[in-house]
Parts: C-alpha cells; sequence; structure tokens
C-alpha cells in the first residue's frame, strides 16, 4: 500500500473550555492539531470531554475560551464562516440521526440540493457511488427503519460524505451497533482512512485504533492527558492514568 503523505495543519484548537450548567466542565483548556489526510483518534472514560470536542469542532456547541479554526476559517459568530466549516466537516453520530420519513435516497441528497444547491442529476449520481462505496447499494429506495444498525450507519456515512467534507468526525459510531455489524462499518471507515479522508474519531474500538490511526489522544475529566502515535500509545504510555485506562480497556475487550 503506497505510503500516506500528511499534510499542513487543518484543524488547530488552542485552549478551548467548555462548561455545563454552570459546573460541569466538559473541556478544560484543551488545545490540539490535525493535519490533512490525519487519523487522529480520541480515547478515553465516559465523561471525559471526548464528544463535547467533536460538537465544538462543528459549531454544535459553543466555546467558553479559546479559539477553533478549521481549514484557515475561525469557527466564531460570523454566520459566513459558520455555514462554511459546517459544510467542509462532516459528522457521524452514534445514533444515525437519518431522517425516518425520508428513503436512503432523500436522505443523502437533502445535504447536496438545499444547502450546496446542487444540481439534482449530478447528487443522484454522487448518491449511488456513495452507497456503493458503503455496500448497500440495493438500500437506496428503502426507509430507516427497514434497514439494520450497520446499514443505517452506513447510511450516515455516506449522507455526511455526499457534501464532499475536507474533514470527518465520527463519534462512537459502533457504539450503539450488535457485535456483529461493527465490522461491517469499521470497514468503511478504514477505506476512507486509506484515501486520505482527514478523520478524527471518538472510539472505544482499539483494533480500528492500532491499525487506521496515526495519532492517539488520551482524554480524562475534560483535558488531554496524554497525545502520541499510535505505536507509543500502546506499547510505551507515559502517564499513569494512560496506564490504568488502558489496563482496564484492553482486559474488558475495548470498553472501560
Amino acid at each position: 500500500m503506497k505510503e500516506k503523505i500528511i499534510g499542513e495543519t487543518i484543524i488547530e484548537v488552542d485552549s478551548v473550555s467548555k462548561t455545563f450548567d454552570r459546573r460541569i466542565k466538559a473541556l478544560r483548556d484543551v488545545s490540539l492539531k490535525v493535519k490533512q489526510k490525519e487519523v487522529v483518534v480520541i480515547i478515553g472514560p465516559s465523561g471525559s470531554g471526548k464528544s463535547t470536542l467533536l460538537r465544538c469542532l462543528n459549531g454544535l456547541e459553543e466555546t467558553e475560551r479559546g479559539s477553533i479554526i478549521i481549514d484557515d476559517t475561525p469557527l466564531d459568530e460570523h454566520h459566513k464562516n459558520r455555514l462554511k466549516i459546517r459544510t467542509e466537516v462532516g459528522m457521524v453520530f452514534q445514533n444515525f440521526n437519518l431522517f425516518p420519513h425520508m428513503t436512503v435516497r432523500d436522505n443523502i441528497r437533502t445535504g447536496p440540493r438545499f444547502v450546496r444547491k446542487e444540481a439534482i442529476d449530478e447528487v443522484d449520481i454522487r448518491t449511488e457511488d456513495l452507497l456503493e462505496k458503503v455496500g448497500i447499494t440495493d438500500k437506496i429506495d428503502s426507509f430507516p427503519r427497514q434497514l439494520s444498525g450497520g446499514q443505517q450507519q452506513r447510511v450516515a456515512i455516506a449522507r455526511a460524505l455526499a457534501m464532499n467534507p475536507l474533514i470527518m468526525l465520527f463519534d462512537e459510531p459502533t457504539s450503539a451497533l450488535d457485535p456483529e455489524m461493527v465490522g461491517e462499518v469499521l470497514e468503511v471507515m478504514k477505506t476512507l482512512a486509506h484515501e486520505g479522508m482527514t478523520m478524527v474519531v471518538v472510539t472505544h474500538e482499539m483494533g480500528f485504533a492500532r491499525e487506521v490511526g496515526d495519532r492517539i489522544i488520551f482524554m480524562d475529566e475534560g483535558k488531554i492527558v496524554e497525545e502520541s502515535s499510535v505505536e507509543d500509545f500502546f506499547e510505551n504510555p507515559e502517564k499513569e492514568r494512560t496506564k490504568l485506562f488502558l489496563s482496564k480497556i484492553l482486559d474488558n475487550g475495548g470498553c472501560e
């Protein structure tokens, strides 16, 4: 396989903090950078701030302090900047979030048609190509209720890709799936990674992290505790908290 070439910084997070209900500190001065074509895997116990960080990256959550810059565009109060970032950053949630009253075809083409104002013929061709990519072309006229969890998540990935994003965010995309369906979703994500998609992935799937990740970030109590290459993280973690987490998560087969 051809070696992947990591590019310039495309995501820059500087000293970001977020508090819920004036007392729950979800993020505490978090700073990180992500480069083009890099796959960054974020792991940590429940409540560590992983999902909140992802939601801040595309403006679903407001930050209190600090700054976020994506593809040289600041995520600030300006509507034009936020719209640009929303169209360039695709996000896949753990619970699919498909429109239940729409077919697979309509779920995928709604964004390009009504946000990007693309021609229906172009969108339909891309919809079919994306469904082939995720392996469910035969489900194009099905409704979400007629699909398995794994199929729904693959539709959700195709829907995010339909917007031609520069970056894909994945928030525990396999946590709501039955075990036998996890593999089919991870295979799609692996394909995206090998094709050079910039990805930030929150997951407990350690096999995926080892195989696909370029860098691991371990979070706890709203802070980045440790950040390193995949090899160093699993073979030679520096922090005691990281070592404790790994001993639990690996012994439990993938989740603390």
